[in-house]
């Protein structure tokens, strides 16, 4: 259309019974490889992926697309296609498991979209600290083992060595809760008992002991949903912290890896739980 004509801020579909809305709008995880920090950063979709959404109308029955942003915005603030996930992602896991396979010259490896030098230095980087690959770049038992787990290499290297501080169960807790969406609610008519809610799991050590709170309090009350309406947390968010539980309880079972706990009234309950959070996550120190 003429360049004064509004294009789509997201689409919308019609028929007699169909509204669909998409916004221009997308929060990507984008990994700084220097600084070791992954963010959401918020962008403006591809042309592709605009063209993409537009197809949705008029698919099964006719239907109308209307986009809310200029023709100029569109020519020139779009990307033509999407930019690749690998480009922008922590490259850990991709090196892992290329490792695993028996893909040892990851510099020739012919990605579909090569990325930078850098991030896979930092990749490679990462896990021989993690204990991952040795000097040489080869991947050790301890590799193999994390491999298996669906998990980040740093996440994987925290359940593994949580065996060695008594406190596997508490760390699996801990990290299904890490894996699944955010299970806090804060409604805009409730934000203040919402608050209120979430102060009764905090704990003085930090988010990781407080979702592990959480994931207690939600198995002590029989995983009821009227329990997680009552205290603002995400029913269908702990359900799947279960199910990933589960999942890596059936791996560590397989590797013969002790589930122990240390008894919850010692003074070393709270300090195992962080020495195996901080020997998976060491980098994340400040100097």
């Amino acid at each position: 259309g003429p360049p004064s004509e509004p294009k789509l801020n997201g689409y919308l579909a019609y028929s007699p019974t169909v509204c669909l809305d998409f916004y221009p709008w997308l929060e990507n995880l984008v990994y700084n490889p220097r600084i070791r920090v992954e963010s959401l950063l918020v962008s403006a979709i591809s042309k592709a992926s605009a063209q993409q959404r537009a197809g949705r109308a008029g698919r099964t029955k006719p239907g109308k697309c209307f986009r809310l942003y200029t023709e100029k915005a569109f020519q020139t603030e779009m990307q033509d296609n999407t930019y690749p996930e690998i480009l922008r992602s922590n490259l850990g896991t991709v090196v892992l498991h290329l490792k695993k396979l028996g893909i040892d010259d990851l510099v020739h490896f012919d990605f579909m979209d090569p990325p930078a030098p850098e991030t896979l230095m930092r990749a490679l980087e990462l896990l021989n600290y993690l204990g991952a690959l040795d000097d040489n770049g080869d991947l050790t038992e301890l590799g193999s083992m994390m491999a298996e787990f669906p998990l980040d290499p740093q996440l994987a290297k925290m359940v593994i060595a949580s065996c060695e501080f008594n406190c596997s169960n508490e760390i699996l807790s801990i990290t299904a809760m890490l894996s699944v969406p955010q299970c806090f609610l804060r409604p805009n008519e409730a934000k203040k008992a919402a608050d209120d809610a979430k102060m009764k799991f905090a704990h003085i050590d930090g988010d990781h002991l407080t979702l592990l709170n959480v994931y207690h309090a939600f198995k002590q009350n029989h995983e009821e949903s009227q329990w997680c309406y009552d205290n603002f947390v995400q029913f269908r968010s702990l359900k799947s912290a279960d199910n990933v539980r589960d999942q890596l309880v059936r791996i560590m079972d397989r590797f013969n890896l002790a589930r122990r706990s240390t008894d919850f009234n010692s003074k070393d309950y709270y300090i195992n739980i962080r020495k195996a959070l901080v020997a998976g996550f060491f980098m994340q120190f400040c100097r």
